[in-house]
């Protein structure tokens, strides 16, 4: 019998400004674990004004994203604020560069996993053995990912607090023993230590720091009161890591200061414990033995869990966004190809995964946080440049919030001044970038050539248009009974044709908390061929347009569509269907009618569904001809859609 449940539950809005910050900040509180180290190599003394400059850049940048986020509040970040701006291409542009970010962050992340666990076992802390450790890591975690495992809020959220408590005793510790203004000072020589273009790209590269913000633009449609708790949740990420990040690299560089070796100015935090900052930051603070080996232990495996989850978060990430680029036709239906077992985007999942252990494999912490740079930057200054462009689109739009008294008028619209310097600041860095690191260009602009050709091809093989947005259609509610069923099967006959309606009846019954359609293709075999046989090139044919029957359900459906092809043969599909619906335990199964002639018509195979009936049977015909439909089928307790 179907159980009801109300639709309500599965869209209810249970995120308010605290659970936002912690998401937020898990990710990027992460960052400064490899963010620092990575700075101070080209920063130096500077370091500190790098971060000020960057965490100046990432509050604009935070601002932007609130107030498009509340005008639309729904997942993708850039890439939706760019749809509603511009168009589709620009869309994809952003949410291309979005995907090489999260590939570049499970790289990077699970790179420094290792160095962190050092603390325990000193070989995981230089090559090959970090190199080895982290592809390991990322192969569990995509494994983990296909299968389906969730993060867990809570623990986030706990170990969120947590870090953001060490790094805050961290820089007490600090000031109180190694704190040093003469050190700091005495740290720069402008324009030699660093250089002015190593402190541009010091800049840059610290902008690392500060990528995250796109976490709360993806939570948007699970947040209540979205116009008071998203900038909220922005508002309190932004004053934790700002602040924390101009604090933290004031001690390090007080603990390690720069010196001049070999011609070259250099600091430990750039070269010695460049691949383990904070863990440098500890064993230079000048504290007792024991607390030093505490503290360093501590530390070592808080870092590692925060930077797990992190990497985790990143290929959860990964799959969420192909499978809202695949639903709106930008990526190829194979990409985001759902496991007919664990119902899960896998194909997405294990090449992304793929990708970010090859650019892991050369262990070059500064190429990868190069290129991090190279899509974050990119992906920011298309969300700057979307809202001066939704501004002008719609200067009418009531604009629940907004940043206040940064507004300048350009011949009659309002041009929020944070995304004009945030765009500039955002543009210049990636410039930088791409300017100062021919190998980020060479492989940033490939990434993205590549990704647009996949784009143009894709969608001129399915004769869509480049700029209009495509998106897949969702079934509608059938007005008939608010009900939902737990689990549902849908039965796909061998015949022509794709039936769309059935497959969206199908969808539109199934639980939303359950998550359980599963389709079952026919592929009627003759008596004369063997029942598995491939050969036979009609036979091969039949079962390739099955497959491709299961495959476009998955896209209408998504993630809650798993299916099969079965051959059978002639007269057997009433009774298999029976017996895969008792062995799912489908509560509803679902068929096609029918039609002759105008007519409908309940053949033997539909009569023997109706007369065993395994569950409720849900039979879906024309609406035209509904009028038409036999006595029959109410004497059946048949139920037509």
């Amino acid at each position: 019998m179907a159980r009801r449940i109300p639709r309500d539950e599965s869209l209810a809005r249970v995120h308010g400004p605290g659970a936002l910050f912690s998401a937020a900040y898990g990710n990027v509180g992460s960052s400064i674990y490899y963010a620092l180290g990575v700075t101070a190599a080209f920063a130096l003394g500077l370091t500190p004004v790098a971060f000020v400059v960057a965490g100046l850049i990432f509050v604009a940048t935070a601002a932007t994203y609130s107030e498009a986020t509340v005008m639309f509040p729904e997942a993708g970040g850039s890439s939706s604020f760019a749809r509603h701006a511009f168009n589709e291409t620009a869309s994809f542009i952003a949410g291309w560069g979005q995907l090489l970010n999260y590939t570049i962050t499970v790289a990077i992340s699970a790179f420094f996993v290792p160095h962190y666990l050092a603390v325990f076992w000193e070989p995981l802390g230089s090559s090959p053995g970090d190199i080895i450790a982290g592809a390991l890591l990322i192969v569990a975690l995509a494994a983990l990912n296909v299968k389906g495992t969730e993060e867990s809020t809570r623990l986030n959220l706990v170990l969120a607090v947590g870090d953001l408590l060490t790094q805050l005793l961290l820089v007490l510790i600090g000031f109180l023993l190694v704190f040093s203004p003469d050190v700091l000072v005495s740290n720069v020589q402008f324009g030699v230590a660093p250089t002015w273009s190593d402190f541009v790209l010091g800049i840059a590269v610290g902008m690392i720091a500060y990528t995250g913000i796109e976490t709360i633009s993806n939570m948007a449609e699970e947040t209540k009161d979205a116009a008071k708790n998203i900038p909220k949740g922005s508002g309190y990420t932004v004053l934790a890591v700002v602040g924390l990040y101009a604090l933290l690299p004031v001690i390090a560089l007080s603990a390690m200061p720069v010196t001049k070796q070999g011609g070259e100015y250099v600091t430990e935090l750039g070269t010695k414990y460049a691949d383990d900052p904070v863990l440098g930051i500890v064993d230079n603070l000048g504290a007792s033995a024991a607390l030093t080996d505490g503290l360093r232990i501590y530390v070592g495996i808080l870092a590692a869990v925060i930077l797990i989850i992190a990497t985790n978060a990143a290929l959860i990430g990964v799959s969420r966004l192909t499978f809202s680029m695949g639903h709106y036709r930008q990526l190829p239906e194979r990409l985001r190809r759902v496991h007919p077992r664990f119902r899960t985007p896998y194909v997405s999942i294990l090449i992304f995964s793929g990708a970010a252990i090859i650019t892991l494999i050369p262990g070059q912490a500064e190429l990868l946080a190069t290129l991090y740079s190279f899509g974050a930057m990119l992906s920011f200054t298309i969300a700057h440049v979307s809202l001066i462009r939704l501004r002008q689109k719609y200067p009418n739009k009531a604009r629940e919030w907004k940043p206040r008294f940064v507004d300048i008028k350009i011949k009659g619209v309002a041009i929020p001044m944070t995304a004009v310097l945030g765009g500039l600041g955002t543009f210049s860095a990636w410039l930088v970038v791409i300017a100062l690191n021919p190998r980020t260009l060479v492989i940033g602009l490939g990434w993205m050539v590549v990704g647009f050709a996949i784009f143009v091809f894709y969608r001129r093989s399915q004769g869509l248009s480049l700029t209009r947005t495509e998106e897949m259609q969702m079934p509608e509610s059938l007005g008939v009974e608010d009900v939902e069923y737990e689990s549902v099967m849908l039965v796909l006959e061998d015949k022509p044709g794709f039936p769309r309606k059935t497959v969206e009846t199908a969808i539109s019954l199934a639980s939303r908390r359950r998550r359980g359609i599963h389709v079952l293709a026919f592929v009627t075999v003759p008596k004369h061929l063997p029942i598995d046989d491939t050969l036979d090139d009609t036979l091969a044919a039949e079962i390739e347009a099955a497959q491709s029957k299961v495959e476009q359900a998955k896209l209408i459906g998504g993630s809650k569509v798993s299916g099969q092809v079965q051959p059978i043969r002639p007269d057997e599909a009433g009774q298999t269907a029976i017996r895969e619906a008792l062995k799912v335990k489908a509560t509803a199964l679902v068929v096609e009618l029918r039609y002759r002639g105008g007519r409908p018509l309940i053949g033997p195979d539909l009569q023997k569904i109706l007369a065993q009936r395994p569950c409720r049977v849900v039979v879906v015909g024309d609406p035209e001809a509904e009028r038409e439909a036999p006595a029959a089928a109410l004497r059946h307790d048949l139920e037509v859609v």
